[in-house]
């Protein structure tokens, strides 16, 4: 079961289950992993080719950045699966 939702017109709580948030279900979203940041001239961007490391604002094995539209709501690791990246969660952040 979901938590209570209030019902402002009864003032009584609804219990929510998960088959009354199918409307969603299909719903697009976003996701945006974001393994860190930097700042480079345009020149140095234009300079780049295959094989050029960029360095970034974080350090091996420091948290990740998982936003959803644009909207931090976690932080993971990057993990190998079947020779391919992944991230999983390890924190949810919780809205303000």
């Amino acid at each position: 079961m979901l938590a209570g939702v209030d019902d402002e017109e009864t003032g009584s709580v609804s219990e929510k289950t998960a088959s009354d948030l199918e409307a969603v279900f299909d719903v697009p979203v976003r996701i945006s992993v974001v393994l860190g940041r930097t700042k480079m001239p345009v020149a140095n961007l234009l300079k780049m080719d295959v094989g050029t490391v960029v360095e970034l604002d974080r350090q091996v094995g420091e948290a990740i950045d998982i936003y959803v539209n644009d909207r931090l709501v976690a932080r993971g690791e990057i993990v190998l699966v079947e020779g391919r990246l992944g991230v999983t969660m390890t924190e949810i952040i919780k809205a303000a």
